[in-house]
């Protein structure tokens, strides 16, 4: 399946970044609030303060700013310098990390509900379904798998699908907790919670890839 990618155009000039910054907050309230359709560039434009014309200026039209504001809320909870490897930052530090970041995107009250606004919309509109795909999913994926295979080349790992361990990993992380929470059967967990959930992933996903490091027996 190809996705779209999401058209999602560079920042304009320096002095117009706080107007760019309230349009996408606008967008990041409304669009999982009212709906895809529900949600024009006029209402955007109003509830940020700025005139239509200023919308139009930083976004082609309402796919532009519809995958940009799904790329800012993943960017504000699950930054990319997440996904960098550091050196000197054991690895189930950094997989903690990473765990951490998509366990607040993915039950982050805007994330839940336009998650609930893409299911009302599968099977209605197949391009906004691969442009919030590409704009989200997509992108974590992508930055996950990457990490993994830095990983693997510095010895860190045995995977021989990336790819599909990074999906692993983060379907152990939304588990069935996720689901139940989708379909408000439960409440958001608690930071509590949310730690030592992402502990338990991480090293159930550390027993399934990490380079066994063999025993020594001690010099006699």
């Amino acid at each position: 399946m190809n996705f779209v990618s999401p058209k999602i155009p560079a920042p304009g000039r320096p002095k117009d970044l706080e107007k760019r910054a309230a349009i996408l907050d606008a967008a990041m309230r409304l669009f999982p609030a009212r709906g895809y359709d529900g949600v024009s560039m006029d209402t955007i434009a109003q509830a940020a303060g700025v005139s239509k014309l200023t919308v139009y200026s930083h976004f082609e039209d309402k796919e532009s700013l519809f995958c940009a504001a799904i790329a800012t809320c993943c960017e504000q909870l699950l930054p990319t310098e997440t996904f960098e490897p550091h050196p000197d930052l054991p690895l189930r530090d950094a997989l903690v990390s990473i765990g951490h970041g998509f366990i607040d995107l993915v039950m982050d009250e805007r994330a839940v509900t336009l998650h609930r606004m893409m299911i009302t919309q599968a099977g209605q509109d197949q391009r906004l379904t691969e442009l919030f795909f590409a704009a989200g999913p997509r992108r974590t994926l992508d930055a996950m798998e990457a990490f993994l295979r830095h990983a693997i080349q510095a010895g860190q790992l045995q995977v021989a699908e990336p790819a599909h361990a990074a999906e692993h990993f983060f379907c152990l992380l939304k588990g069935v907790r996720h689901l139940r929470v989708l379909v408000g059967m439960c409440p958001l967990p608690d930071a509590d919670e949310r730690h030592s959930h992402v502990d338990e992933v991480v090293d159930l996903f550390l027993r399934a890839y990490a380079v066994a490091v063999p025993y020594l027996w001690p010099a006699p």
